[in-house]
């Protein structure tokens, strides 16, 4: 049976790249994939002030509800913003209460992950942060434990709680791909499990 998996993310630069391993490691895995971005907020005048570079975005469709619905599983990423998901991620999740209502995502498997730009920035607590919609939700939190060794060799991408990335490092290095395609695995492999259940 066919598992699919959504992988969402807000934001733009390294973020989006952690998003496609993920979706990599999700499609090793034989899953139908979709990537999906949340609507960007930051102000039109800041975009062009500060370069925000949205450029490796505008392919990707943005998230609707119906993608929440569709998936089997759902990896939700967000930059930190100060130990915090970034105010996009949150406006978007804030609108699924019709989801919430009707059950649409109860038992389901999630994971996430998350970029900052310090090694000691907040990419658990963004983690964190994040995680607390699917208690809510009743879904299911996938972490990565220690499952693979690169999360006990790196100081900068990923641990127990999901794929981070050290973004004033720009590039993804090597344990950081393995750790984000590692996860999309697992996400795709727990959401078979519980489809075939």
């Amino acid at each position: 049976m066919d598992v699919k998996i959504l992988v969402l993310f807000y934001g733009y630069g390294s973020i989006v790249e952690l998003a496609k391993e993920i979706l990599k490691g999700a499609e090793e895995e034989g899953a139908e994939t979709r990537l999906r971005k949340v609507r960007e907020t930051i102000y039109p005048e800041l975009i062009e002030k500060f370069h925000v570079p949205l450029d490796n975005t505008k392919d990707i469709p943005e998230v609707s509800l119906e993608d929440l619905k569709w998936a089997d599983g759902i990896a939700i990423g967000s930059p930190t913003r100060y130990g915090n998901m970034a105010g996009g991620m949150k406006t978007f999740l804030d609108t699924t209460a019709p989801l919430w209502r009707a059950g649409d995502l109860y038992g389901k498997p999630v994971t996430f992950f998350t970029e900052a730009s310090t090694i000691h920035g907040g990419h658990e607590t963004t983690i964190l942060t994040m995680s607390t919609y699917a208690y809510h939700f009743g879904m299911i939190i996938v972490p990565l434990g220690y499952a693979i060794t690169e999360i006990s060799s790196t100081v900068t991408g990923g641990s127990p709680y999901g794929a981070t990335h050290l973004s004033s490092k720009k590039e993804l290095d090597e344990n950081e791909i393995k750790i984000a395609r590692f996860q999309g695995k697992r996400l795709a492999q727990v959401a078979k499990k519980l489809k075939n259940s």
